[in-house]
């Protein structure tokens, strides 16, 4: 799949101050420094950084570290997904005949997911941020259906993460434990089929992020390569064992999660306020 270019634009400072003029997505780019940028924004077909500083509108949910942060978090990421899918849908000519059914059927689950965590949380639940998936009209996102797919993509597999990285958070509330586990195994579902539609396994490879994703999506695979699995080295299986796991069977096997934080940085390139 031919998608993707990373473009060095990125890191000129006046075309971040044209993304956003607030402040706090500046600051949040700063990382990216000034180093010489010459191409020019309308030549990026699709390119995706990860702020290291989470934008205000989901700097409550960050940190996820108690358990009803944790499903705020949650809440936050499905409204992300709820939203992009309805414009996806939405945007003329954008999904092939063929696969609209499905694109739809997902739209469908994240909608029902946000009314389940919106009901878990009551008073509780964040209000929903205004999200732009073009940033500032840089990303072809609803153009390209290269482009949807591997946005899709990240999304996704992120959202399958950040779920487990939460369980331990929700341990001690079985209420919304309950809640993040029905939604989870939907999740990788939708994990897996969006990664087929893109011609990729239906599981993560190694910390592979495959064809046609950019370099600055790799947050969302660092860590996918472990092979230690509760103390059993799952690259080292004795030849006695039958089938024997390929190079990169142990870490095909397992999904890794991901902090709070990282899911949060992850989506906060979407989010405006």
């Amino acid at each position: 799949m031919n998608i993707l270019k990373f473009l060095e634009s990125f890191t000129n400072e006046g075309v971040l101050e044209s993304l956003n003029s607030k402040g706090s997505r500046r600051d949040s780019f700063a990382q990216f420094g000034k180093a010489g940028a010459t191409a020019a924004m309308a030549a990026v077909p699709f390119g995706m950084l990860f702020s290291q500083k989470a934008s205000a509108a989901t700097s409550m949910a960050a940190a996820a570290d108690t358990p009803l942060s944790a499903l705020q978090l949650a809440l936050t990421l499905e409204y992300l997904e709820d939203e992009f899918y309805d414009m996806g849908l939405a945007a003329n000519g954008l999904i092939p005949a063929g696969d609209r059914d499905v694109i739809a059927q997902i739209s469908k689950h994240e909608q029902s997911h946000v009314t389940l965590l919106k009901n878990a949380l009551r008073t509780d639940a964040p209000a929903k941020p205004t999200f732009d998936f073009t940033v500032g009209g840089a990303f072809d996102t609803f153009t390209n259906y290269q482009t949807f797919l591997a946005v899709a993509q990240a999304f996704e597999d992120t959202g399958v993460r950040a779920y487990k990285g939460q369980a331990g958070n929700l341990i001690t509330e079985k209420a919304f434990l309950t809640t993040a586990l029905q939604i989870h195994s939907v999740e990788a579902r939708h994990a897996s089929q969006i990664r087929r539609m893109r011609g990729l396994k239906g599981w993560i490879v190694g910390n592979q992020r495959g064809d046609g994703m950019p370099e600055q999506t790799q947050a969302v695979y660092n860590g996918e390569e472990n092979v230690n699995q509760a103390g059993f080295m799952t690259n080292n299986v004795p030849g006695s064992f039958t089938p024997r796991l390929t190079a990169t069977g142990g870490t095909e096997s397992f999904d890794e999660p991901i902090t709070g934080a990282t899911a949060t940085s992850i989506a906060s390139l979407f989010i405006v306020r």
